[in-house]
């Protein structure tokens, strides 16, 4: 089974860095400015996180599958 390894984009690493940034920032604005705790704000933003690879990867898949 042949692996294509093509290079990633530099769209996607900004993206990707644009996605941490905001789940860092969700995780500060809980912990912080919202007063939920430390282990709830972590948790909170996991969770969002998680959610948002969940989308990348059913993008992702239909975008592979239409081509």
């Amino acid at each position: 089974m042949a692996v294509d390894h093509d290079e990633v984009s530099t769209t996607t690493i900004v993206a990707y860095a644009v996605a941490a940034t905001v789940l860092f920032g969700w995780f500060l604005f809980g912990w912080l400015v919202l007063r939920q705790g430390f282990v709830a704000s972590v948790g909170e933003a996991a969770g969002a996180g998680s959610a948002l690879l969940v989308a990348v990867t059913i993008i992702g898949s239909y975008r592979r599958n239409r081509r």
